[in-house]
């Protein structure tokens, strides 16, 4: 069919190429019989198939296929591993290509704005360009399988509540630097077969109908050439969608949208060939998704569910080890808590998994004499008073204990956002009663986003699973017991209480509206500038061995804005275990004209090492690693200047530094008016070029504005910034230049 587009195309009535915009029904897009053009299937969701035979709805209400649950996006982001986020995508194709399924509707790559999202198990960090490294690695392994992806949702949907009228107010630089960048560069490098744009408006525009984002952006400015596709009922006016860049809506079935299109078409409302255009999008889907490879595509249950546990070992993150872990076989330990033996291992909603084969830590524990278990707590958060008594007499008998503890099903969930970051107050009680009686205590958590942990300081470990998919529990046991070694790392930051969050006073909004003030300064951009302690910092992961960053080498150490920078971070294994660290290389500008966070990631690598080896990872920065968005270039800018490149094990934990002089290539375009202040125009070189001849003059305005009632120290100081603040206009007030010097002064600026 791929040669024949054009031809099928010529072929087509109005009719039908009106139909082929909206789906056949729920799980299907439409195809055209007559021209031999197929209707693809498609299904959630981002971490396993729910593909629904029967009864087909939104929110994981109906039963869908047996499968396989693969940890949540939240966890596999922790794991900083491009290969194995392909090789989770590649296995999620093939279990597509087995259940004749065209489209997998993921991966979730909105960023994490605020903690409280209930959807934010199912996307993947605060950072974009972590985000969009993920989804790219991601979507290839996915559609290295001929089976096409989502990307979703487009755009600055990052919260359940009001999320069908929401309007989220972003300023220009905020939506490029943080919402579109979580999505741009899987969307530029992975190609994506869709792209879903979400329910909420964007600045006053409706995503489904908005140009900006569907056409001038996703378009023009990143050379998108797939099909933009609705949420589940996202679609409003039908023909301002197709003018705006949306190809299909979903779900189908309802022939109002086709019959609009169809009018407009006949009234001059809508031209064909714009219509044309849309439906040559759907065509070159559709093709993608039917090609042959000749395989024979089977869905291995067993194999993909030893898969899944593989995975989130790489997965999981050490929080906290004060020498409790690992766990010793010989040891008397104690499991207590309802997660022990019926984990939890998803989230709700749409990615919602029919899995028949969950793996608990106490299945995995079978074979070790020395666990014991009990429940501990109610997992609907009720207080059960003999069942914490019966945790607290287990917990003195045993030389350790471990609780599996976190957030109900019910807390985590699409169509609603939590309103605080607490655990059940019942499994808080446990934890604190436990650790009274017992000092070796390790919490390990099945949760999608952060909590508060006001027990942290009275137990010795913490192991944060996430949401980890259905085998959590093999993974859980092997990481407790050191038959594997922790090496995830926090792709967010886990803030010590909610109200330290920087959208605190603007999420979800009020009035269909929520304003994002915070601006770019979202998770760990806005704890390290205002210089707050967090619970655990973004990048933050222990293990059971230690990392020693040696030595630091740039590839050059000056360089203009196009050329490439090679940055060499050489690490040594200094502990006992072989174990895997996340080299993170933030980038900060020594001295910006426009405010700019402290650090920020551009680069990481994962290495293993055995003990005592030393291994040299490289990492290559590009641009984008050094630029900012520009308002007024409407585009990304890199300022002429000194940038310090920084390896760290997370945002906090620094260990090397170079600096590089960094050359732009781009001049500002600048127009200085009378209100330009003269710090404005000498912070540019032609402006000190302009204003040197009048330096002296200038000066001596600053004498007459240092009056005899300012003296002392610090006077000089103060009339130097007074100046710089002054505008240029007000010398000729002062009397240091004339009027007739200051339009020459303009003009010779401007010209």
């Amino acid at each position: 069919m791929k040669e024949n587009v054009n031809l099928i195309l010529s072929q087509m009535t109005l009719e039908e190429k009106a139909g082929l915009c909206s789906g056949l029904d729920f799980w299907h897009f439409k195809g055209v019989e007559r021209l031999g053009v197929p209707a693809l299937m498609v299904c959630d969701g981002p971490h396993g198939l729910r593909k629904q035979e029967e009864e087909a709805d939104m929110m994981g209400v109906n039963e869908s296929i047996p499968a396989v649950c693969f940890p949540s996006a939240s966890a596999m982001a922790a794991s900083f591993d491009r290969e194995l986020l392909w090789k989770v995508g590649e296995t999620l194709g093939e279990e597509c290509r087995a259940e004749q399924v065209a489209v997998l509707l993921g991966p979730g790559m909105n960023s994490k704005r605020s903690p409280l999202c209930g959807r934010n198990f199912e996307y993947y960090s605060e950072d974009p360009y972590h985000s969009s490294e993920m989804g790219t690695a991601f979507v290839k392994g996915v559609q290295s399988q001929g089976v096409g992806t989502s990307t979703k949702h487009f755009l600055a949907n990052n919260q359940e509540y009001d999320r069908m009228g929401s309007n989220s107010v972003v300023d220009e630089r905020t939506l490029h630097e943080i919402y579109l960048a979580s999505f741009e560069g899987a969307i530029k490098e992975a190609k994506p077969a869709t792209v879903m744009c979400s329910y909420n408006k964007i600045n006053g525009t409706f995503a489904s109908e908005n140009k900006e984002m569907l056409t001038d952006i996703l378009r023009n400015k990143w050379g998108y050439e797939g099909c933009a596709i609705t949420d589940w009922g996202a679609a409003k006016d039908r023909v301002k969608g197709i003018r705006a860049g949306l190809d299909i809506e979903m779900p189908g079935g309802n022939p109002l949208s086709e019959q609009k299109i169809i009018k407009a078409v006949k009234s001059g409302e809508l031209d064909e060939k714009e219509l044309d255009v849309t439906v040559e999008r759907i065509l070159r889907l559709i093709s993608f998704c039917t090609q042959e490879d000749g395989k024979e595509h089977v869905f291995d249950r067993d194999k993909d569910h030893r898969i899944a546990g593989a995975v989130e070992k790489e997965c999981a993150v050490l929080l906290k080890n004060e020498s409790l872990l690992p766990l010793k076989e010989t040891q008397k330990v104690v499991f207590i808590g309802e997660f022990a033996k019926r984990p939890r291992y998803q989230g709700s909603g749409s990615s919602h998994i029919n899995s028949k084969q969950v793996t608990s830590a106490l299945d995995a524990a079978k074979g070790n004499p020395n666990i014991c278990y009990v429940r501990g707590y109610e997992e609907n958060g009720a207080e059960n008073e003999p069942l914490l008594l019966e945790a607290i007499k287990a917990a003195k008998e045993a030389k350790a204990v471990v609780i599996f503890a976190g957030l109900p099903n019910a807390l985590e969930s699409e169509g609603l956002d939590r309103s605080h970051m607490q655990m059940p107050e019942n499994q808080n009680r446990l934890i604190r009663e436990v650790a009274n009686v017992q000092e070796n205590v390790v919490v390990v958590l099945h949760n999608g986003s952060p909590i508060e942990m006001p027990w942290i300081d009275d137990v010795k470990a913490v192991l944060e699973m996430y949401l980890g998919g259905e085998n959590v529990g093999e993974a859980a046991y092997e990481l407790l017991y050191g038959k594997a070694n922790p090496c995830g790392k926090l792709a967010e930051t886990f803030p010590v209480k909610l109200s330290d969050n920087p959208s605190y006073l603007n999420f979800p909004g009020h009035s269909h509206e929520v304003h994002y003030q915070e601006g770019i300064y979202v998770g760990y951009r806005y704890y390290d500038k205002k210089e707050m302690d967090v619970l655990f910092p973004f990048g933050h992961g222990l293990s059971y061995t230690t990392f020693c960053y040696e030595h630091m080498e740039l590839s050059r150490t000056e360089l203009t804005e196009d050329e490439g920078l090679k940055v060499f971070v050489q690490v040594t294994n200094t502990g006992d275990y072989k174990g895997k660290e996340v080299v993170q290389i933030y980038i900060s500008d020594k001295e910006s004209t426009f405010d700019r966070p402290i650090r920020e990631l551009k680069g990481y690598q994962k290495v293993e090492l055995a003990p005592g080896e030393t291994k040299t990872v490289e990492i290559t920065l590009d641009k984008r690693a050094f630029a900012y968005y520009n308002t007024v270039l409407h585009d990304w800018h890199v300022e002429t200047g000194e940038f310090v490149i920084e390896a760290g094990s997370s945002s906090r934990d620094i260990r090397l530094q170079e600096t590089v002089m960094v050359h732009s290539l781009t001049e500002m375009p600048m127009v200085f008016e009378r209100y330009s202040t003269v710090g404005e125009i000498l912070a540019t070189e032609k402006g000190r070029a302009v204003l040197s001849p009048l330096m002296q003059a200038i000066s001596l305005a600053g004498g007459d504005i240092q009056t005899t009632d300012v003296m002392g120290e610090g006077t000089e100081a103060m009339v130097q910034a007074m100046m710089e603040s002054m505008p240029v206009g007000n010398l000729v007030n002062f009397g240091a230049i004339t009027e007739e010097q200051l339009e020459q002064v303009l003009t010779a600026l401007n010209g």
